[in-house]
């Protein structure tokens, strides 16, 4: 009686590098950046430990790419938000359906908040940390001049950090009419 012996899995040396990437991510969203180890990524992925060092120099730069391709995320989002700039004046409430469908997502705010506590620890993290609010600022800032986009954008940081301590993020309601007086307040560069 002959056997076959199992057939090897083929080597991917990028499908392994993504899974450990995605292992980071996920334990970057659960549990923040600063307590990303080897060990709990490789658990994470179902690869040998050895596989983290071998796809990534040092915890720092799996760390520094996993915040990278958070923030990549995030950015989807924002470019969905940059459809509807424009009626943070006119019409908040569709923005705000917008907004509120991210701050709905635990693991969008929860990236989010990752990103902006390792920019908050890490200089060399700093300007990812800062990209979505500069983006959103830049964008709005356009339509309604700095003061009131900034005003508007750490409101919405505000916003991000509410949700992710809270079981549910701010009524649709409540951020409209935050969202519109911010919009209209006085300001001398509008």
């Amino acid at each position: 009686m002959t056997t076959t012996a199992p057939a090897r899995r083929r080597r991917d040396p990028e499908a392994r590098r993504r899974e450990i990437l995605i292992a980071a991510t996920e334990l970057i969203v659960e549990n923040g950046a600063a307590t990303l180890t080897h060990r709990a990524i490789a658990s994470r992925a179902g690869v040998p430990l050895g596989s983290t060092t071998q796809y990534f120099a040092s915890i720092d730069e799996l760390r520094e790419t996993a915040l990278q391709q958070l923030a990549s995320e995030i950015d989807r989002e924002l470019d969905k938000i940059h459809e509807v700039i424009g009626d943070f004046v006119t019409a908040p409430e569709r923005a705000v359906a917008s907004l509120s469908e991210f701050l709905a997502d635990p693991r969008a705010v929860h990236a989010e908040i990752a990103l902006m506590t390792a920019g908050t620890t890490d200089d060399r993290l700093r300007e990812l940390a800062l990209r979505w609010s500069d983006r959103f600022t830049e964008m709005l800032t356009e339509k309604i001049g700095r003061t009131r986009a900034v005003a508007i954008s750490v409101y919405l940081d505000g916003a991000t950090i509410h949700a992710g301590l809270h079981e549910r993020p701010l009524q649709a309601a409540e951020m409209t009419a935050a969202i519109r007086a911010l919009a209209m307040m006085p300001v001398a560069d509008a």
